[in-house]
């Protein structure tokens, strides 16, 4: 009776020690490094977005969005007038202010303005878009903020680009550290996004000149590989 106890107290202990063995080797098996992943992709804009303004005085509120609506209903035909569809232009904003004189003591009379955004399709016909809407009648240009059609397209192969820059990093350093880098547990996008396109201030006369040059789109991922 006695040599059983022991042998079971054995058995009992041996086990024991296995389990704890194996909690032991699962725990320093579980190893993750977490890096930052960048991508960057060059493009070219193939669209450009030009706001127009219209500002017109008169003595008189009605007199003043009277002579604003024909100055502008010249800019929209004008602009037509050079392949850009309806679809293409927007009204951004009308708007209706007394003016006063210097002292500010005595009316003087009204300014009315009204401004349209025109999306361009094709980079080559901008500068005459432009020099076409001022001739119409638009004192004010904006732009061109020069975009891509696919910008979304653009940006996730950014975000690809930013997925394999943060693996090469994570497998140079899974390799100094002598682990085995395994599948990804875990991605958070960086708050950056695709950029906002740059605005270049158009500068109305003949032939006005317009250059796409390029752009950079960039995307940013923190990513969490698990390593053993």
């Amino acid at each position: 009776m006695r040599s059983l106890v022991v042998v079971s107290l054995v058995v009992v202990s041996l086990l024991a020690g296995a389990a704890y063995a194996g909690v032991d080797a699962g725990t320093a098996a579980q190893h993750t490094i977490v890096v930052t992943g960048d991508g960057t992709v060059a493009t070219t804009p193939d669209r450009a977005q030009v706001s127009f303004g219209v500002s017109t005085d008169a003595k008189t509120a009605s007199g003043a969005l009277r002579a604003n609506a024909a100055e502008m209903t010249k800019v929209i035909g004008a602009l037509k007038g050079q392949g850009v569809v309806a679809a293409d232009i927007r009204t951004d904003s009308i708007s209706l202010s007394a003016r006063y004189s210097s002292n500010g003591d005595v009316l003087v009379g009204y300014t009315a303005t009204n401004s349209v955004t025109a999306t361009l399709r094709t980079l080559a016909r901008v500068g005459a878009v432009i020099d076409a809407a001022v001739d119409a009648g638009a004192n004010q240009v904006s732009g061109p903020n020069l975009v891509r059609s696919d910008a979304n397209a653009i940006y996730r192969q950014a975000l690809r680009a930013a997925i394999s820059n943060a693996r090469a990093k994570a497998e140079t350093i899974a390799r100094a550290s002598g682990l085995t880098l395994r599948r990804i547990v875990g991605v958070t996008e960086g708050s950056s996004g695709p950029p906002a396109p740059a605005a270049k201030s158009a500068e109305t006369a003949v032939a006005t000149p317009v250059e796409p040059g390029t752009q950079l789109v960039e995307a940013t991922v923190t990513v969490t590989f698990s390593a053993a």
